[in-house]
């Protein structure tokens, strides 16, 4: 299609590709990672909004779910909805996990997002200096480590159901623990914003198989201690939540009865969570 010039064409482009469910985005920032938006149509006349980063699982086709899944909740809430999109093998090696634990050779995912967040907020004109993340499987990694990295940036996350998690153990390396955080990231744990940070976690009480989260001796992200924080996803993500109480944090702990790995059946509770904490945020 050719690009149009000015006039009733480009309100119209502007319409269909740039409001409500929108194309897919390039970051300016890296190019090779993609986004995809829902942008209340209010947002064109003025109308400020909220944000949530929704971030994909491993088969990264759930950016397109997640950005409608949650349109109907943005709309009503007022909360424009970005989703990142992380090709598998991005460096050209078919790895599909890098994302997951923040940084994959060039590639540093969390300053990635937030350069998104800036370059949507300037183009809808917004000020998302803070926004709320959710993700689920191979995005409640990513949300659950972003939280541990950059809580001053978020106002609410729900970690779902993630595979493998962080613990806040000083006495273990990343990603088994947080003792070379600032060494890796530049940057040092501040517990007391982690502890500023609503947060949700949420599984299903059937997600109980362990074939694809069981690390083992030669894997990639195999190390000592990989598999301490316990064999399932609900072991795993009860002892994650522990951590984070332990610092203080305030942490919504939902077990979905008769759910297993399934993401569309925990959208309604990260929902009522995240409409219940804008609403006490829209109060102040």
């Amino acid at each position: 299609m050719q690009e149009l010039g000015t006039g009733e064409a480009v309100v119209r482009a502007k319409a269909i590709y740039d409001y409500g469910q929108t194309a897919i985005f390039a970051s300016q920032a890296d190019p090779r990672l993609h986004m995809v938006l829902y942008v209340p149509p209010t947002a064109a006349d003025g109308r400020k909004l909220d944000l949530l980063v929704a971030v994909h699982g491993t088969g990264r086709t759930s950016a397109i779910d997640f950005r409608d899944g949650f349109a109907e909740f943005g709309l009503y809430n007022d909360c424009a909805i970005l989703c990142p999109i992380f090709p598998v093998g991005v460096l050209g090696d078919g790895a599909r996990s890098g994302y997951k634990f923040l940084e994959e050779g060039d590639i540093r995912y969390d300053q990635v997002v937030l350069a998104m967040v800036a370059e949507m907020a300037d183009k809808y004109r917004q000020d998302w200096s803070k926004f709320a993340m959710f993700g689920f499987s191979g995005g409640g990694h990513f949300v659950h480590r972003f939280t541990i990295l950059h809580p001053e940036k978020l106002w609410a996350a729900s970690i779902g159901a993630p595979g493998s998690v962080t613990l806040l153990d000083p006495t273990r390396d990343w990603w088994v623990g947080i003792r070379d955080l600032e060494a890796r990231f530049g940057k040092a744990f501040r517990p007391e914003d982690l502890a500023k940070v609503p947060v949700h976690m949420i599984v299903g009480d059937a997600d109980l198989e362990t074939w694809e989260i069981t690390h083992k001796p030669g894997g990639k992200y195999y190390m000592d201690g990989a598999n301490d924080a316990g064999k399932t996803r609900p072991e795993r993500l009860a002892a994650l939540a522990s951590s984070f109480r332990k610092a203080g944090v305030d942490v919504t702990f939902d077990r979905v009865p008769g759910v297993s790995h399934d993401r569309m059946k925990v959208l309604g509770h990260v929902k009522t969570f995240l409409a219940k904490v804008l609403e006490g945020r829209r109060a102040k």
